[in-house]
């Protein structure tokens, strides 16, 4: 069986514990005793509902890892599937397919002075790239790391916000301006003079399109999750396009799908 497909194989999934981070927000650890590997930052599993009548799972992105057989997904109940999804107890057992997608390239941002933007769902993806960032910089103090992070809410519910703190400095915005910045991540990057070798970034499409003009006014490498609607989570329904600004070598057309070849990207190279 190649690396491709192993990857993408349908498994068992225990659920060790699921519990509410703010309304809405649902934190869900599960055990995968066939997960082949350790999951990426940026990459994602699609869950499976139980009801006979969705057939595909529901994607969401990975939050942590805690050994190569545990992953943790935080996301927001937003329909009948993620409300299914929001049933499970701990101890029962559920399926996902996985690990899918393509991760922020970790090794790359080495040495460099990172930083991080989640906005709303957005934020925890950001988490796992954050703990590995900050364990390749271990030696620096925590005031003096490399890895910044500039969190979005929209009001003072800031979940995830203390187990950021143990891995990077992090900066707060909100829409209503209940608790740090008033505006958004770069309305907080802005007005706190915050400078960076590079740039990650997951959240809503018009953050993205920002971060991604920003990037490219300040000169700055940019790598950015796009969350689509996905379907198979596999490249095959082609329900997850995006329009990419070079042209690919076999299809010969500007277009890339979002579940394969992402969901992160190099910003330059997505045309959003």
């Amino acid at each position: 069986m190649t690396e491709t497909a192993i990857r993408k194989q349908k498994m068992r999934a225990e659920v060790l514990r699921h519990e509410t981070l703010a309304p809405g927000i649902r934190s869900l650890e599960l055990r995968v005793p066939e997960l082949p590997s350790a999951a990426r930052p940026g990459q994602f599993v699609g869950v499976y509902t139980g009801d006979g009548a969705m057939l595909l799972p529901r994607p969401i992105s990975i939050c942590d890892s805690g050994d190569e057989k545990e992953l943790r997904l935080v996301y927001r109940v937003a329909g009948k599937g993620t409300a299914e999804i929001a049933g499970l107890k701990a101890g029962e057992e559920t399926q996902i397919l996985g690990i899918l997608g393509n991760g922020y390239p970790v090794e790359e941002l080495k040495n460099k002075r990172v930083l991080l933007l989640g906005g709303g769902i957005g934020i925890p993806p950001m988490l796992l790239l954050a703990k590995q960032l900050s364990a390749l910089n271990s030696g620096e103090e925590k005031d003096q790391s490399p890895v910044i992070t500039v969190l979005g809410y929209r009001d003072a519910q800031m979940f995830l916000r203390e187990e950021f703190e143990k891995y990077a400095q992090v900066f707060i915005a909100t829409e209503d301006g209940s608790v740090g910045t008033k505006g958004n991540v770069l309305t907080a990057v802005k007005q706190e003079g915050i400078r960076a070798d590079a740039i990650c970034a997951c959240g809503p499409m018009p953050m993205l399109r920002a971060v991604k003009a920003y990037a490219a006014q300040e000169g700055i490498a940019c790598y950015i999750s796009l969350e689509e609607r996905m379907a198979c989570g596999v490249g095959a329904c082609l329900g997850c396009v995006a329009k990419t600004t070079r042209e690919d070598e076999h299809s010969h057309v500007k277009n890339t799908r979002i579940c394969t070849e992402g969901p992160v990207f190099n910003a330059k190279y997505v045309d959003i």
